[in-house]
């Protein structure tokens, strides 16, 4: 178990954190007051409050509304519908009562999935009271960068989290869910229980559409670093659920199992049961993904009157007949995602990978657990999951019912809050190579500049050069502490000082190892991508800028020479604009904008 320091602020705080996934939701919470101590409501609704000398504790949202079952691993569907106004009608639990798809097309509303807004009832006034001081941690997937962060902050400011300022701004952060991941399983002590000394583990969260891979080493007492640069793959539950519709439908399905390639499948099409698809696919992914264990046992899917029967489809007693074989291949690519992605992470990691920790709803499922299990173990590592699982489907949640209150259905929720108190990694793999387009000095004995000749442009200096080379700030795969500064030196110039009050920077980033970059962004535009845009207020340094004069053309300009400073090491990117002034450096922040299109 991790220890912490005891809050030792002044006024209440809440902090709360939401794991917004693919097909369900949790959401977990910390208060802090340091002059009351509130008892539960009810059994299912309590705070954590700290009185000053007391350490933090975190507690999850275990009810939800319109929620029947209520127990100590509560999620919620992520699915909401809106009417024609954009008005919400149901989410959550409600957008899944019985009947709810007859109201829902009657009265044309809208079914949006992925996407939620989760509700716990703490009381009006106490909510009120806390409004301008609750923090937000948001949760995403390993691949998500700063354009999808930004997007997060927008919604949770639509949503009225918290105010479009600043400051309101800045209460909402972010972590992955890998990291998040990592937090959870050190606050539930497996790291001291399982990790060898000096090797590191590989977290695997395996969610209702990603899984995020991430690996970590222990470089002291409760602190970590990344060993290699995350992943993540949209191999999910729901590509499970999706291989099993593709099957039912007779499109051509490619799920493998032992190297078995399945061909044309003409399961139910052009029968009167495929009318039944959507409901046979439901009753699938709410239980026969679930409880599937045995490649040789066939499963039955129950989705019509017992006196349906066709025995050309498998079909009696109203029950689909599915090979063991077949239903394990729908889960093929996924097994072979994970173990692919461990290899690949133990490759690129200089410190031996003893274990390998499995969270997340996918991580319910016994049959991925054992056949992924099986494969590991003769690489001689150890693959676990913390000892109780909540299941994650697209419509429905089924607890298994283990020793209350060690739950890893929202393991990344929970761990959410750890890393916003605890922050145990402290370096990070910088994932892409980052850096800016900037304008070269033409050299015509250089073959490439004089093949590109016909885009030389006179710079105001008088100089002739190039633009669209590529400035690397930053290589990927480079340890990043919370500390460290990524810094380049570049000028820009204009014919007048007004023209240099604001400085703007594209930042763009090349998932290609440092080796294999090109010189040119256009000789492979494919390969960069434009991150975001960096601005700079430089209104009150640019009338300090002295007067230059052309060599050849005698014409004035003036140049602003400033260096960009770029901060990786936590998990959002920062930024800040240096210039000297009488011999001192200053520095001002610098504005990250992120195009919603990106």
């Amino acid at each position: 178990m991790c220890s912490r320091s005891e809050f030792n602020g002044s006024i209440r705080k809440l902090v709360v954190a939401f794991d917004i996934g693919t097909t369900f939701s949790g959401i977990s919470y910390r208060y802090y007051d340091p002059r009351f101590v509130f008892e539960p409501a009810t059994p299912f609704e309590f705070f954590s409050v700290l009185d000053p000398g007391q350490m933090p504790e975190i507690k999850s949202v275990t009810r939800f509304p319109a929620q029947e079952e209520v127990d100590s691993h509560s999620k919620i569907p992520t699915i909401i519908y809106y009417d024609d106004n954009g008005s919400v009608c149901a989410i959550g639990a409600e957008a899944v009562e019985e009947g709810i798809d007859g109201v829902a097309e009657n009265k044309g509303w809208t079914k949006a999935e992925c996407y939620i807004q989760e509700t716990h009832a703490i009381g009006s006034s106490l909510w009120e009271s806390l409004e301008q001081q609750i923090t937000y941690v948001l949760t995403h997937p390993n691949g998500w960068e700063g354009a999808q962060q930004s997007e997060m902050r927008r919604a949770a400011v639509i949503a009225g989290l918290v105010p479009d300022t600043e400051e309101g701004r800045s209460r909402v952060s972010f972590v992955t869910e890998g990291e998040a991941s990592l937090h959870y399983c050190i606050q539930r002590g497996l790291m001291s229980e399982m990790i060898k000394d000096g090797d590191g583990v590989l977290i695997v969260d395996a969610g209702g559409g990603t899984i995020d891979i991430s690996g970590y080493c222990q470089i002291s007492h409760q602190s970590f670093e990344e060993m290699a640069t995350p992943e993540c793959h949209f191999q999910g539950s729901t590509f499970v659920t999706n291989r099993a519709r593709e099957f039912l439908e007779g499109h051509n399905f490619s799920g493998t199992l032992i190297g078995l390639l399945i061909a044309q499948i003409d399961l139910l099409r052009g029968s009167r049961f495929f009318k039944d698809v959507d409901l046979i696919t439901q009753r699938f992914d709410n239980k026969t993904k679930l409880g599937f264990r045995d490649i040789n046992s066939p499963q039955f899917v129950p989705f019509a009157s017992v006196r349906e029967f066709d025995s050309k489809l498998n079909i009696r007693s109203g029950q689909l007949k599915l090979m063991g074989s077949d239903v394990a291949s729908f889960f093929e690519p996924s097994v072979a995602c994970i173990i692919k992605a461990v290899a690949q992470q133990r490759a690129a990691s200089e410190t031996n990978i003893s274990t390998v920790f499995l969270v997340g709803g996918f991580a319910a499922s016994d049959w991925l657990f054992s056949r992924v299990k099986e494969t590991l173990e003769l690489l001689g590592i150890n693959f676990c999951r913390p000892d109780s699982h909540v299941y994650v489907g697209q419509s429905f949640s089924v607890t298994l019912m283990l020793k209350k209150g060690h739950s890893n259905s929202k393991a990344v929720a929970d761990g959410a809050i750890s890393y916003f108190l605890d922050h145990f990694v402290e370096a990070r793999m910088s994932k892409f190579t980052y850096g800016t387009k900037v304008n070269v000095l033409y050299d015509p004995g250089i073959s490439e500049h004089l093949a590109r000749s016909s885009t030389i442009f006179t710079h105001l200096d008088g100089k002739r050069r190039l633009p669209g080379a590529f400035s690397e700030i930053l290589q990927k795969n480079t340890r990043v502490s919370q500390g460290d500064e990524f810094r380049r030196h570049y000028s820009t110039s204009a014919s007048s000082p007004s023209k240099l009050s604001s400085v703007t920077f594209g930042l763009y980033c090349a998932r290609a190892d440092a080796g294999n970059l090109t010189e040119w962004l256009d000789e492979d535009p494919e390969m960069y991508l434009k991150l975001c845009t960096i601005e700079a207020d430089m209104s009150s340094v640019c009338h300090l800028l002295p007067p230059r004069r052309s060599r050849k053309r005698g014409k004035i300009y003036y140049t602003m020479d400033y260096s960009i400073v770029l901060f990786f090491g936590t998990t959002e990117l920062s930024a800040q604009i240096a210039w000297m002034e009488n011999g001192i450096e200053k520095r001002s922040p610098a504005r990250v904008v992120y195009d919603p299109q990106q």
